[in-house]
């Protein structure tokens, strides 16, 4: 047998590998402020519970060493496209590192939560999540707004938390996790003690739709309205660079999306702590916007609006870009808006809608309604239904009035439950009292298929007005542009024929080549691969190593 020259060759036994001089596991995490080493001990199991019962708990596996791609990983987020796109971003490292995604909970070793703050219900059915994980025996990881706005909760102690801000090292708290340690990551990302907005933009993802691409422009608000706790989340506003968000999107169109969504807590206030503005941004990326793919515009709030009207009526008319708007009212009465902070009054809102309208053929604007905010009167209340009837949003959000923990609101008195429910009743009759596609058979769209419906019945595809239209499940019609004629229309969609031949249907013009660097999108994603494979080779080589040092030790006995 050949003579293997292998450093450590004069290790008699393999315990000889630990040396009474190593540092130990509690000196190696004590200059390590976000990890909490915890004993390793079995949870406690009740004996008598009956197995097929809630109250049988299974014990979780605790990991000695953790190898990507031999445990999964399930992936759930509440609440926002914001929040969907840090969800993507976290299983986008994950899978890169080698962990194994899985769409099925009950075969996943951990479950990585990604929460929503803004509504109550939100909240309760995130926690709610957490105890059936810890029930079945699962590791838990939680990230988003509510740990993030919250982090002592009495039912996240002792679970590993990622801060809104800290997504980029998902990784390394996964892996801690299935050790069976607690880590706690919610830092505000700083650059020459600067906030920025958060991680990298250019970070790897596994999207929910990969024809969708989902940029998040800024984090955090200007304003503090009284209901709503994001901002004890998210903080103050902080914008990504213009060069940084268009290299984003240019990737996505390379990697095969065919739209891009801009996603923020307000896009209209992007750009103001750096600069810039969002009619400056919106016009940087039509310009890497190729044929027949599209931009949707996220939300944003009235104040900070309603400087760039001229500018943003412009962009919303660009063939490019959806003529569609999201922009929350919450109140029709001027003594609300005030109580809730809100930063300007309903002539300031119609003045936005009225002046879009008049200058965006098509325009679709969504906006949102909460009702039963503590001080809102009868007449309050009225002013709120004359706006919406005056309007007829085609998309309108309702919400009830939640107190939210921490927040101004939260020490309000609250009006009755039942007066709560009974105005948001007549509110959503108002609301089914009108159809806005009615009447509309017979017309011709061009539609950009993207999606499909929540029946699986159909695909779906968006006309120019961003209005959802439903066509048959046809193969290979998703990422494509075709004409179509409605046939039929309902309250929220409209059903509709195709008219072009399958050769006749347009895909994305995808741009293979960077413009700014001439590199190859092929080349890019076997860097990406190489990278991703790299971490996993090392480990490899590691456990190859340690393997055969304890068969010579073995061959020498």
């Amino acid at each position: 047998m050949m003579e293997l020259d292998l450093p450590g060759q004069d290790i008699d036994d393999i315990e000889d590998l630990i040396s009474a001089t190593d540092i130990k596991p509690k000196e190696r995490y004590q200059n390590k402020k976000s990890v909490t080493v915890r004993v390793k001990r079995k949870p406690k199991i009740d004996v008598n519970a009956d197995a097929d019962t809630e109250t049988a708990v299974k014990a979780k596996t605790i990991h000695e060493s953790v190898i990507p791609g031999t445990q999964k990983v399930f992936v759930k987020t509440w609440g926002c496209a914001h929040n969907n796109s840090d969800s993507e971003y976290m299983a986008g490292q994950l899978a890169a590192y080698g962990y194994n995604l899985t769409a099925r909970k009950e075969d996943a070793d951990l479950w990585l939560l990604n929460s929503c703050t803004v509504k109550n219900p939100s909240e309760d059915t995130f926690r709610n999540e957490i105890e059936s994980g810890m029930r079945n025996g699962k590791h838990v990881v939680v990230a988003g707004c509510v740990p993030q706005g919250a982090p002592k909760s009495d039912y996240l102690r002792g679970l590993s938390v990622i801060g809104v801000q800290q997504i980029d090292r998902v990784v390394e708290v996964v892996e801690e996790t299935l050790k069976g340690h607690s880590v706690r990551l919610l830092q505000s990302k700083k650059v020459d003690g600067r906030r920025v907005a958060g991680a990298r933009l250019a970070l790897p993802k596994v999207r929910k739709n990969p024809l969708i691409e989902i940029i998040s422009i800024n984090s955090g608000c200007l304003n503090q309205c009284t209901y709503c706790k994001t901002k004890h989340a998210r903080g103050d506003l902080a914008s990504y660079p213009p060069p940084e968000i268009v290299e984003r999107a240019r990737q996505s169109f390379a990697e095969g999306c065919c739209e891009i969504w801009l996603t923020s807590e307000d896009t209209g206030a992007y750009g103001r702590d750096i600069g810039s503005s969002l009619p400056e941004l919106l016009w940087q990326l039509v310009e890497v916007i190729p044929e027949h793919c599209m931009l949707r515009v996220g939300m944003t709030n009235p104040p900070y609006i309603l400087e760039h009207l001229e500018e943003v009526a412009k962009v919303l008319q660009h063939p490019r870009v959806y003529s569609f708007l999201h922009v929350p009212v919450q109140s029709g009465s001027d003594h609300v808006l005030g109580e809730m902070k809100r930063e300007y009054c309903r002539k300031d809102f119609e003045h936005v809608v009225d002046f879009l309208r008049a200058r965006v053929p098509g325009l679709t604007i969504a906006t949102d309604i909460i009702c039963g905010f503590p001080t809102e009167t009868e007449q309050d209340f009225e002013e709120t239904m004359t706006l919406c009837e005056k309007y007829r949003f085609p998309s309108l959000f309702i919400n009830q009035f939640f107190p939210r923990p921490g927040t101004p609101a939260a020490k309000m008195e609250r009006i009755p439950a039942n007066l709560v429910k009974k105005r948001t009743k007549r509110l959503t009759d108002l609301f089914y009292k009108y159809e806005p596609y009615a009447g509309r058979e017979g017309q011709v769209y061009t539609v950009l298929v993207t999606e499909i419906s929540h029946d699986k019945q159909h695909y779906v595809g968006h006309n120019k007005s961003y209005e959802q239209v439903l066509l048959p499940m046809r193969d290979n019609l998703l990422g494509t542009a075709v004409r179509v004629r409605i046939t039929g229309t309902s309250k929220f969609s409209m059903n509709a024929e195709i008219l072009d031949d399958e050769q006749e249907w347009t895909r994305c013009a995808k741009k293979q080549i960077d413009e700014k660097d001439g590199i190859d999108a092929s080349s890019l994603r076997k860097e990406r691969l190489l990278q991703r494979y790299v971490g996993i080779a090392l480990l490899i080589g590691s456990v190859a190593f340690l393997l055969q040092l304890l068969i010579k030790i073995l061959l020498s006995k």
